[in-house]
Order: C-alpha cells, then sequence, then structure tokens
C-alpha cells in the first residue's frame, strides 16, 4: 500500500502544479499533503485490484476523492464551524494563512474535483456515474447533511439512534464513495454490498475517533483532544463508554470482514487496509 500512497502523492502534487501560482493553490497543497492516511483513495484502489484489474488509469478518480476529503475539512476547521487550530499535527489552513484564503482553497479543491473525473477520459456513463456518487455523497443528502445535524445538535442530549443517523451522513458517505466508485469501476452488480461495507466501516470509524478524542493526546492525534467535550457534543463514548465502544468497534469491523468475504475478490486487499484501520491510534 505504501507505494499506491506514493502515487496518490505524486499524482496530487501534479494535478496541482498545473493551476495558477497563488496563495490559494499554495494552501490547497499544504492541506492535502498535511499527512493524511490516503484511506478513501486507498479503498477505491483496492476495490479495484481486488477484481484482478490494473488500478493506474484511477489514480486521478481517487485523487479526486482525497480533494473532496480535504476540501471538507478545511471547512469543519474553520471559525464558523468546528474552529480548530490543529489538524495533523499542523496549523489548520485557516490559521496558516486566514479566514478567507481557506474558504477559497476548500472551495478550489471542491470544485477541480469533478474536472479531474471529466479528464480522465472514461467512458461517459462510467464519468457520469463517478461524479454522481462522489457529489450525491459529500453534498447536501450526504456530508453536508451530516455536519448540518452535527451543528444543530451541539449542546444537546442524543440517543445512540440519532448519533448514527449524523455519523452515517457526516463520516459513513463518503467512505461509502470510496467502495461504491471502486466497484462502479470494477463490476457494478456489487455496488450495494460494498456500499453496505462502507457505512459499517464509517460508523466504526467515528467511533474510533470518539473513543480516542478522550483517549489520546494532541501530539499523537494532530489535533485537540477533548474538542467533543468542550463543544457539548453528545459521542458514543459519553453514550456507551470506552469499553462497550470499544466492543462495538470490534463488532463492526467483524461484520465489515465477513461482507468482504462474501465478495468474489481477492479479499486480503481489502483485509490489509481494514487491519490497519482496527489498529489505528489517529
Amino acid at each position: 500500500m505504501d507505494k499506491i500512497i506514493r502515487e496518490i502523492n505524486e499524482r496530487l502534487q501534479t494535478i496541482l502544479d498545473q493551476y495558477p501560482d497563488g496563495t490559494v493553490k499554495e494552501a490547497m497543497y499544504y492541506s492535502l499533503k498535511a499527512g493524511g492516511k490516503r484511506i478513501r483513495p486507498l479503498l477505491l484502489l483496492q476495490v479495484i485490484r481486488s477484481y484482478g484489474l490494473d488500478y493506474h488509469p484511477y489514480i486521478d478518480v481517487a485523487c479526486s476523492l482525497e480533494m473532496i476529503h480535504t476540501y471538507s475539512l478545511i471547512h469543519d476547521d474553520l471559525p464558523g464551524m468546528d474552529n480548530d487550530d490543529l489538524r495533523r499535527g499542523l496549523p489548520t489552513c485557516h490559521k496558516k494563512y486566514n479566514e478567507a484564503i481557506a474558504i477559497l482553497a476548500g472551495d478550489g479543491l471542491l470544485n477541480e474535483a469533478v474536472n479531474i473525473i471529466i479528464n480522465c477520459h472514461l467512458e461517459s456513463h462510467l464519468t457520469l456515474s463517478l461524479i454522481s456518487c462522489l457529489y450525491s455523497s459529500s453534498g447536501i443528502a450526504g456530508m453536508i447533511y451530516g455536519q448540518e445535524l452535527d451543528i444543530q445538535n451541539e449542546g444537546k442530549e442524543l440517543d445512540v439512534t440519532t448519533l448514527q443517523k449524523i455519523h452515517r451522513y457526516k463520516t459513513g458517505k463518503l467512505i461509502a464513495c470510496a467502495l461504491k466508485m471502486g466497484s462502479l469501476i470494477a463490476s457494478e452488480k456489487d455496488v450495494d454490498i460494498w456500499e453496505d461495507i462502507g457505512y459499517t466501516i464509517g460508523l466504526a470509524f467515528q467511533i474510533q475517533d470518539d473513543v480516542l478524542d478522550v483517549t489520546s493526546t494532541t501530539e499523537q492525534l494532530g489535533k485537540p483532544v477533548g474538542s467533543d467535550e468542550s463543544n457539548h457534543k453528545s459521542t458514543y463514548v459519553t453514550l456507551l463508554g470506552i469499553e462497550k465502544c470499544q466492543e462495538l468497534v470490534n463488532q463492526l469491523f467483524k461484520e465489515a470482514i465477513e461482507k468482504i468475504y462474501s465478495l468474489r475478490i481477492n479479499h486480503g486487499l481489502l483485509l490489509e487496509i481494514v487491519e490497519k484501520l482496527k489498529e489505528r491510534v489517529s
């Protein structure tokens, strides 16, 4: 996987090189290169590989997904949203530059993601399917809706069902999108099960984040710990406790693995990522 991550990073650099020089372009790359693990593009490309296909023609599609994810982080960190000072151990984009530049950098990544897919020159129906998947998953019926629900529910005592709804949209939609996009390329008939796997992994991922917010350190996470408490957010930890959360994470990853084994693919390529996610500390 390290080789694929290097290829993604190199391609992201090449993509940004084509844009006009300026502070916005600098801020876009600053945020893109700030230590992300490239989980979403990796999931997309590993799905393609698991069907025995060459992933190289689709690296730009994976890059577009990472650009959408990074734009969302830039905007989430803004004073009007989560108001965070650190991201991946570095000053957030608006702290490094300023709020206006951060907004434009996020907008730039959001807008250019669609052009990157168009410029892959894939078959028309596949291009449209990939764009539709990416923008519906990240838009007002996807990730943005999850962020809206998250903001609306700050300071409220929530039940687990409401919390799961928030994170199905805020976190799960884009992770599910990564797997769906890989399936649209490699095996369209399996799209529904890949989406289900994505939601399962996304929920586990979010519960891990809630646990890490109270058990880790700022140095380990690369962002302030205890932010959920300071923002008066209900979390899986406040509702279930750490021990129950860890049990639930293990159960969800087990379910995801069982679903992966139900597919006729090279299972090991996906299990490698799942195992790394199970063990993540940031």
